[in-house]
């Protein structure tokens, strides 16, 4: 089959690996109807995490069942399935209390398994999924194909920005300011408006990604940075800034704008992979009593919830897929996000 390596920073091929098949009881093999980039797929292309050799790449499906172990239960062959960017077991003590991306048992696409097996990424034609009954989640029905979109954004991007508005604890009522307008924190704008926000605030220099904001129901936004954007973002919020903010980028300047927006005891939830390692200023985050929660997202746990939402037309989150090529154009897709021509790329096989 066809899979997605990167080789080095800038360096994206679509090549011939080996085709996976059912090796453990627990196993099944998923056909992919649809994968994507991550915007965290670009810190390796950028070269700001090194790679050392060649590998497969890719966290984010939805497929079909093709074949499953004679130990799964809760997918069969024919399911439409929907596979969170993290594995999980479903029943150890972290998946139990929520939190399936400090499975005990589980771990992550493109990497060798706690049984010496080699897991696939997502970015390929078909993917092994190792403990399939906690990892996959799977539809009564096929679903319409316009839907799938949205069923892939459930996958990462809506799941995470859901996390971060969750961590804010957004609410009825809440004010909110996101920063960052990529694909997560255009969902964090979607996740707090269905969680009640009645104003919510994008930082956004891009035309294009405000519109789509306004479309998820942004009702503001903030064009300046720094100091002038903090100054802009209180001016919107009654002069003290928001309740909650939404950190959705994870560099040193989206941890500066997050804090110094967000209202003396407002709380800050974030979600954006922090590459660049930025660190917290706790003296001002004491003296403030700014709250902050958050990390990486257990999609897993909030599939079930937002998924019923997809289903019943109430949740649209995979508009935030402009761009849409074959996985043989995976190159160009790369380049599209890393220049942001395209807010998030969708890969068919």
């Amino acid at each position: 089959m066809k899979a997605t390596l990167i080789h080095a920073a800038r360096d994206i091929r679509l090549e011939e690996v080996a085709d996976p098949r059912v090796v453990l009881p627990g196993d099944a093999l998923v056909r992919v109807v649809a994968s994507c980039i991550c915007g965290s797929d670009l810190w390796p292309y950028r070269g700001i995490a090194p790679t050392d050799e060649p590998h497969r790449i890719g966290h984010e499906f939805v497929g079909v069942v093709e074949e499953v172990g004679a130990d799964v239960a809760t997918v069969a062959a024919g399911d439409f399935v929907i596979a969170p960017f993290a594995r999980s077991c479903g029943v150890c003590a972290m998946c139990q209390r929520g939190v399936q991306t400090s499975c005990l048992n589980g771990g992550w696409w493109g990497e060798t398994d706690r049984d010496g097996q080699f897991v696939d990424a997502g970015q390929g034609e078909y993917v092994r999924v190792p403990l399939a009954d906690g990892t996959l989640v799977a539809l009564s029905e096929q679903p319409d194909p316009a839907l799938v979109p949205d069923l892939l954004a459930l996958s990462d991007v809506m799941g995470t920005g859901h996390h971060a508005a969750v961590a804010a604890h957004v609410q009825t009522g809440t004010s909110v300011v996101v920063v960052g307008d990529g694909a997560v924190g255009l969902c964090a704008v979607l996740a707090a408006r269905r969680l009640g926000a009645d104003r919510v605030v994008i930082m956004s220099r891009n035309p294009a990604r405000q519109e789509l904001a306004r479309a998820f129901g942004a009702t503001d936004v903030v064009t300046e940075r720094g100091d002038e954007g903090v100054a802009a973002v209180r001016d919107l919020l009654g002069g003290i800034g928001p309740d909650a903010v939404l950190e959705c980028v994870g560099t040193e300047g989206s941890w500066q704008q997050a804090i110094g927006a967000v209202r003396d005891g407002g709380r800050i939830g974030y979600v954006g992979v922090p590459a660049e390692n930025p660190s917290l200023p706790v003296r001002p985050l004491f003296s403030r009593n700014i709250a902050v929660g958050g990390g990486v997202a257990p999609v897993r746990h909030y599939i079930p919830e937002l998924l019923r939402d997809v289903l019943a037309g109430r949740l649209r989150p995979g508009r935030v897929f402009d761009l849409e090529l074959p996985l043989d154009q995976v190159a160009e897709g790369y380049a599209a996000m890393d220049e942001r021509r395209a807010v998030k790329v969708l890969l068919r096989p």
